[in-house]
């Protein structure tokens, strides 16, 4: 009787470790509206963004040089899209009012941008696959501390 207690408590041990282990080697759970984690939608939003983002935000999301700066017309530069920007410090549904309408609408008070909206361009569906494209690139750690701020605004 004691043996088979024993090996019972060593099997759930093994069990618990190997579910630990498991867990940690899996991604984020998804938090919010970007499904960085569906690989179709995240290939259309990489194809979307090559043809329409990468001309201004970089071909590796990493925008544009010394885009802290205003440009020549006095307008913001475009930020990088990758870990190094600070698209990740804002929540999804603002990030996609972003794409949809453009900066300045969202901004107002008389910010000017160069990042039109592309609501008449884009579907919701499209703006949606190319913000999944730029998270699904972000390391773990920026994808968790985004999940969490999207946690946070839906409160």
């Amino acid at each position: 009787m004691k043996t088979r207690l024993i090996a019972c408590v060593f099997g759930v041990t093994a069990i618990v470790l190997a579910a630990a282990v498991w867990a940690q080697n899996e991604p984020p759970a998804q938090v919010g509206l970007f499904e960085y984690s569906n690989a179709e939608v995240v290939a259309e939003g990489e194809a979307l963004y090559v043809d329409l983002c990468a001309s201004c935000h970089g071909a590796n999301l990493e925008g544009q040089d010394n885009w802290r700066n205003l440009g020549p017309n006095g307008r913001a530069l475009a930020p990088p899209h990758d870990e190094t920007g600070h698209t990740w410090h804002h929540p999804d549904e603002q990030l996609f009012q972003i794409v949809k309408v453009g900066t300045a609408a969202l901004v107002g008070n008389g910010y000017e941008s160069d990042m039109a909206g592309y609501s008449g361009i884009l579907s919701d569906a499209q703006i949606l696959a190319v913000m999944a494209f730029i998270k699904s690139t972000w390391p773990e750690d920026i994808i968790e501390r985004h999940n969490a701020i999207n946690a946070a605004a839906a409160q």
